[in-house]
């Protein structure tokens, strides 16, 4: 593992970004594909990373980072929830579509990681299995954090739809009370118990026995 924490930032920075990218441009092309251009429009369909980051949730994984993992948030993308074609199914699916980009990020880096540690030990290949740890470690952490079912979550659009609530807004109007849910998440021992319960377990899942 990285011997200082600006090495391990410099290592776990590619990831993240990729990761949040990735997440939102999978929302917004899905969006696409359903009928609601907002996302294009708004210059979100883009592999830059400027047209995505949020300066707190960059300043959050920097932070978080040098102290540990790396967790941080991008911009959400814009969607029209109503100019989709079909409102109460395709918003699960804008939804799901960011977890899913992560999920699918996951297995790719497991897939490198595996192939780094074929290479042998040592040099070049720890290094590379090093950052691909980290791949895997930031693209599960986003998928089930995103997946809490909290205002503005991801996860909140998907509880609520299951609920039987059909107004395409009502996460929106929740996501006040949601932000205050999510900060109290954050800065306590919660994150802790959700990391080391959920996320941890999730991950052993993705990586080869003994790593």
């Amino acid at each position: 593992m990285p011997d200082s924490p600006f090495v391990g930032i410099i290592i776990k920075l590619p990831a993240f970004l990729l990761g949040i990218v990735l997440h939102e441009v999978a929302h917004g092309y899905v969006a696409y594909r359903l009928g609601d251009d907002t996302a294009r429009r708004a210059g979100r369909l883009t592999l830059s990373p400027l047209a995505h980051l949020d300066p707190m949730g960059t300043i959050f994984f920097l932070f978080s980072a040098w102290f540990g993992m790396g967790f941080g948030w991008a911009k959400p993308v814009p969607v029209a929830v109503e100019r989709l074609r079909n409102p109460g199914r395709d918003d699960v699916l804008v939804s799901l579509a960011g977890p899913g980009a992560n999920l699918l990020q996951a297995v790719a880096w497991a897939a490198l990681l595996r192939l780094a540690l074929r290479l042998g030990a040592g040099g070049l290949p720890q290094a590379i299995a090093i950052f691909c740890f980290f791949g895997v470690a930031i693209n599960v952490l986003l998928m089930l954090f995103n997946l809490l079912p909290i205002p503005p979550l991801d996860g909140s659009h998907v509880a609520l739809r299951l609920l039987g609530y059909d107004d395409p807004h009502l996460a929106a109007r929740l996501a006040p009370i949601g932000f205050l849910l999510l900060f109290l998440f954050v800065s306590t021992h919660l994150f802790d118990v959700f990391y080391n319960s959920l996320c941890y377990p999730v991950l052993r899942l993705f990586l080869p026995a003994g790593f």
